[in-house]
């Protein structure tokens, strides 16, 4: 049980998270702040946080738990704002979709305190954000990846494994260069193509025609485009190298079944696609690999 949560940005990812710990029964108090005192003050009427923070440091005084749940690119600002009561007590978390940036921020940011910080990833979200969304249950049953480092606290890396694991997380430990490769080919990717998908059919002349007759397929691969425009922004920034690359090798196997329908060559073209269906069949999220 810990005493009290700081929670600095009180949306989806990190109203949920303060639900979820209160539903597990893990934290006594949650002192919350967000950029916009409209959203601070919304996540205390609906109880999501018990205390209202005027800033981002006064949201860690007292705190033994801390959740950054800010976009990537506004991590290094927040670090440098709470850094001055961070303690080597205090476990402070955050959860964004890329890791290499976010360690570096840490340390520019919390230099000594850095052993504090575990670096975590749920492999969770919706379409929608606000804290009006955030739900107990959104990370029960699903990934977080922690990326520690070598100056990362063994007891600050246990409370992290803990607290997911007591949400009914599954977790898994990785460096951060190996997180951001791949997530870049399966979560990064999949969001550019979607966006660019969109784009491509809306600046067409009778794209607009097209969108009326599309149906579950063109739904479902698409859906990830509604996303929030400026957490991906951010994303696809912060992990262009890898995320370029991963381009690249898609750009290459579209290219090779383009060719095989360009030349008619239907066995080259069926054996392309048989691969990627026995593989999709066979694909179960979160399964461990053999």
């Amino acid at each position: 049980m810990f005493e009290q949560l700081g929670l600095i940005g009180c949306g989806l990812m990190g109203g949920s998270f303060a639900l979820a710990m209160k539903k597990a029964g893990l934290v006594k108090r949650v002192v919350g702040y967000s950029k916009s005192p409209s959203t601070t003050d919304r996540a205390r009427q609906l109880g999501v946080i018990d205390v209202e923070a005027p800033s981002a440091l006064l949201a860690v005084a007292g705190a033994d738990v801390v959740l950054v749940a800010v976009p990537v690119a506004a991590t290094e600002a927040t670090l440098k704002a709470i850094k001055h009561l961070v303690t080597p007590q205090m476990l402070i978390m955050d959860v964004g979709s890329t890791k290499s940036d976010v360690v570096q921020a840490a340390q520019r940011s919390l230099r000594d305190q850095v052993g504090s910080f575990v670096p975590a990833h749920p492999i969770t979200g919706r379409e929608v954000s606000g804290v009006e969304h955030a739900e107990a249950d959104l990370y029960s049953g699903r990934q977080v990846i922690l990326t520690p480092t070598e100056r990362t606290l063994t007891a600050q890396l246990q409370d992290a494994e803990k607290i997911w694991t007591a949400l009914g997380c599954r977790v898994t430990s990785m460096s951060p260069e190996s997180h951001d490769a791949a997530f870049a080919a399966v979560s990064h990717l999949p969001h550019l193509l979607a966006f660019a998908m969109m784009n491509s059919i809306t600046g067409q002349a009778h794209g607009d025609d097209f969108l009326s007759l599309a149906g579950p397929g063109f739904r479902d691969f698409t859906r990830i485009a509604a996303s929030d425009p400026k957490v991906w922004r951010d994303i696809l920034l912060s992990n262009r190298d890898e995320l370029i690359a991963q381009s690249k090798q898609f750009q290459q196997a579209l290219h090779n079944i383009e060719q095989a329908m360009e030349k008619g060559n239907a066995q080259a073209l069926e054996d392309m696609l048989t691969l990627a269906s026995e593989t999709r069949a066979h694909w179960r999220m979160g399964a461990k690999r053999k």
